[in-house]
């Protein structure tokens, strides 16, 4: 229980179209929210899920004292497509390949109007494979989103993080049970296992194993221990044709990747007009502070704020380390609430 509203659904899209040409049958977003609606519908911030994410497991931050504030914010958490609770393969038998994050947008528009009303956002906020969705709310729609949150997240996939995704894809690809096109005849748990064994040495960073945090912070007794029950099993949780098309959602992550900028990532960049707060992790191998601060020049209002971490990629999505989640929440809280320059 909570100490504000919430509420679950699940939004029927019905056969949706999609940007390669597919059609999605029977489409469906599932949601909840957290927080009231404003009579002006003034107060929204959006809050895409990540990859392999569902809703529950990103709710850790939104709380009085959180990151994201129900007593203030309506928060929308969309689950993404291939997320196993929106429409996946796992639960679509004639899933169609490629499911973009423009394809995510553009239903989770739909939904947010359809079913509340709203037209405007005063913030998206995404972290990793959210933040790439966030991204694309402010390129796509500019006109109806005031400040976008990039946590962790980039508005191209960079060629170094698609050599690790494709690294994932190949794991998933040579199991027995793949039987081609994303799909399997049953779940591969040597090929699953491998898959959580490759993301540990990427998620988080060099410094953070040298500084033995598995052991000492998350308290694994070591690190076999620590792989099966932090990454294994947090993989053998989730079927492998979602995860595997969510890899291909990730690969194609480009905000230009559109007839409207025709690949041309310095004019889609330059077409938003949202402030932006972008927080690369310092040590994040995958989404770089060097990607962020190639995308500034570009930027109209944005803000490069890293966070001063050597957890990785998880210093996005600090649920077990303070330290990271108060930088987090001060940096957020102080960027939601203000309309100038921090």
């Amino acid at each position: 229980m909570t100490g504000w509203p919430t509420a679950t659904g699940t939004f029927e899209l019905g056969d949706l179209p999609l940007q390669s040409g597919a059609v999605l049958p029977g489409a469906h977003l599932r949601w909840k929210t957290h927080g009231t609606l404003s009579p002006r519908r003034d107060n929204v911030v959006l809050y895409p899920t990540s990859y392999a994410a569902q809703h529950p497991d990103l709710e850790w931050l939104i709380g009085p004292d959180g990151v994201l504030d129900p007593e203030q914010w309506f928060i929308v958490i969309p689950d993404m497509f291939g997320n196993g609770l929106s429409s996946s393969p796992s639960n679509t038998p004639d899933w169609p390949g490629l499911v973009t994050a423009w394809d995510n947008v553009h239903a989770q528009r739909r939904l947010i109007a359809e079913i509340w009303g709203i037209e405007h956002l005063h913030a998206v906020y995404g972290w990793s494979m959210g933040a790439q969705q966030a991204y694309h709310w402010a390129a796509l729609f500019p006109e109806q989103v005031a400040r976008t949150v990039i946590t962790c997240g980039s508005a191209r996939t960079a060629t170094h993080n698609r050599v690790f995704l494709k690294g994932l894809m190949a794991v998933l690809e040579a199991a027995p049970e793949y039987r081609g096109a994303g799909r399997f005849s049953a779940e591969p748990a040597a090929s699953l296992r491998a898959f959580g064994r490759i993301y540990a040495g990427w998620a988080l960073s060099q410094d953070f194993y040298r500084a033995d945090l598995h052991r000492t912070t998350l308290g694994a007794p070591d690190l076999d221990t620590f792989l099966r029950t932090d990454w294994e099993e947090r993989f053998a949780r989730r079927p492998a044709a979602d995860l595997y098309a969510q890899l291909c959602t990730w690969d194609a992550g480009d905000i230009s990747r559109n007839p409207g900028f025709d690949g041309d990532l310095a004019r889609a960049l330059g077409a938003i007009t949202a402030r932006l707060l972008l927080m690369p992790g310092e040590t994040d191998l995958y989404f770089r502070v060097a990607d962020n601060a190639a995308e500034l020049p570009h930027l109209r209002d944005a803000i490069l704020r890293p966070i001063p971490s050597i957890w990785g990629h998880r210093a996005g999505n600090p649920s077990t380390h303070p330290a990271d989640a108060a930088f987090l929440r001060d940096t957020v809280r102080a960027f939601l609430g203000s309309s100038e320059d921090m």
